[in-house]
């Protein structure tokens, strides 16, 4: 009786409602739409119920938030993002109805009480991520029971292969090679030198990357600088199979779309659960059909691998669950104790990168690049094992993946003739001075990455900060150790406030104290 009762009560809610759109032109939360009081209380809405909204043959769901004041009874405020998404303009009449509540927060909650999840159960939890039926708080709640409860490996393959599945993919005929970092390293550009590198060497290698979020610059943000990093999957194919490879965003390609909606909740919290990296990570790798992967993990203080027996641990991880997925995975542990090159932020690491592959960047920078991808080279048969990284080196000193790299930015848009002094840093500078005779016992990851983004970056493409410095070099009281380029004199004075503040580079020297 009861549940028929409550059966009753769904249907009743379920009756379709028509209201007028109105355009809003704020920013009110995570899929928020505005509805008269007077409304929400004759269809029985709450602050953040949730709404279906029709339009046609769209359907989206969203969260109620209530006004007197900006919409008027009878219409419903949606913001631009929405409109976009329904397909509806201003004026136009939309319907209205409740949505049920969600069995896959059951599951959360599942998962939150440190129960396993079958693979029904976090396909469930994903499918509504997707669909946007889950709120952040709901999300976050899965995220922090990751954290805190851990998953399986059967969990970690379910939860990967659901956020494949519930996103595009693009298929290519032939084997795909594939690189991705867990991140955590300021300067961390190699892939603008391992693409390239591979491709030059004949193996298809069409990599997706993300842009920055806490990071000062990711790899398609820096990539940016140099060609037009948004397409459309067909494109993606086009381009890669053209040139055989191509660095582009992977947020425009609805790959593994609850990927994107997962990381924006876990920079929120701070938080990147060791089940939701892999399966970020995998799902993509998924998406563009890799058939080899070589995972980057840096290791190091201020990185997100602190100790080589949590590397390890990590790495064996990644292994279990490409076996699990028909992919062939290696890792690199690499060292990540302080910035890769001397650049952070996208211009000042788009200049860099080409240098290198002109020959004459950082050898951090070179060297890590060629390890890296001297191991793709390897599992393409391209260098037997032990050789690759010698000949990824062969090819870049060649000129080669400079050519590759050249090919890469005119097939997607950018101007193939492009020189590293070509490319224009924020103007506005102040120059850091080492303030004794000393050697550099520190160069901090986090206080380092914290500056450039003060100054800017990501957004503003010439802010960042240049290392002149690094651990265990000698320098003298007076010198030059870093310089934080900006756009405006107000976020240079900022970033040049907290580098003050934060110490990013320490400097000693040889008599540490005195006793008594």
């Amino acid at each position: 009786m009861l549940f028929n009762l409550k059966d009753a009560i769904y249907k009743s809610m379920r009756v379709l409602n028509r209201l007028k759109v109105k355009a809003i032109d704020i920013t009110i939360g995570s899929r928020y739409i505005l509805m008269n009081i007077d409304d929400a209380r004759r269809y029985h809405f709450k602050v953040n119920d949730r709404i279906r909204i029709s339009y046609g043959e769209k359907t989206i769901t969203a969260t109620v938030g209530l006004t007197r004041k900006y919409v008027r009874s009878g219409e419903i405020g949606l913001p631009h993002l929405l409109l976009e998404e329904l397909k509806a303009a201003e004026g136009d009449e939309v319907t209205i109805s409740h949505v049920p509540p969600l069995i896959s927060l059951r599951y959360i909650r599942k998962k939150m009480n440190g129960l396993k999840l079958s693979k029904d159960e976090i396909y469930c939890i994903v499918k509504d991520v997707v669909e946007h039926k889950l709120n952040e708080v709901e999300i976050a709640a899965f995220l922090l029971a990751e954290l805190f409860k851990g998953m399986d490996l059967d969990e970690i393959e379910y939860l990967t292969r659901a956020m494949f599945e519930t996103g595009e993919r693009i298929e290519f005929e032939k084997p795909v090679y594939d690189k991705h970092s867990i991140g955590g390293v300021p300067g961390n550009k190699v892939s603008l030198l391992i693409v390239p590198i591979v491709a030059a060497a004949g193996l298809l290698i069409p990599k997706t990357s993300s842009k920055a979020i806490t990071s000062a610059s990711g790899t398609a943000d820096t990539m940016e600088v140099l060609a037009p990093v948004e397409f459309t999957a067909e494109e993606v194919k086009e381009i890669a199979l053209k040139v055989n490879g191509c660095i582009v965003w992977g947020g425009s390609l609805n790959l593994a779309p609850a990927d994107d909606i997962f990381i924006r909740v876990e920079h929120m919290l701070s938080i990147d659960p060791i089940p939701q990296m892999i399966a970020s990570i995998m799902s993509k790798k998924m998406a563009v059909n890799a058939t080899n992967v070589v995972i980057d993990i840096p290791m190091g203080k201020g990185t997100k691998v602190e100790t080589l027996d949590d590397a390890k641990k990590l790495a064996t991880l990644f292994v279990t669950i490409g076996q699990r997925l028909g992919i062939n995975v290696r890792v690199g542990i690499t060292y990540g104790g302080q910035p890769i090159g001397h650049a952070v932020g996208p211009a000042l690491e788009a200049k860099e990168a080409l240098e290198a592959l002109m020959g004459k960047g950082p050898s951090s920078l070179i060297e890590k690049s060629t390890a890296l991808a001297g191991m793709l080279l390897e599992m393409g048969g391209i260098a037997p094992r032990g050789l690759g990284k010698a000949y990824a080196k062969e090819i870049l000193y060649s000129g080669k993946a400079l050519k590759k790299m050249k090919e890469i930015i005119e097939a997607q848009g950018g101007d193939p003739k492009i020189k590293p002094e070509d490319i224009p840093i924020g103007d506005k500078k102040v120059e850091i001075k080492a303030p004794c005779d000393g050697y550099v016992t520190d160069v901090d990851n986090r206080a380092i990455t914290a500056i450039a983004r003060a100054a800017g970056a990501p957004e503003d493409k010439g802010a960042g900060v240049y290392i002149y410095y690094k651990k265990g070099r000698k320098v003298e009281k007076g010198k030059t150790i870093m310089t934080i380029y900006a756009e405006s004199e107000d976020k240079l004075t900022e970033a040049y406030n907290l580098a003050l503040k934060l110490n990013p580079i320490t400097i000693e020297g040889m008599l540490l104290a005195e006793y008594p």
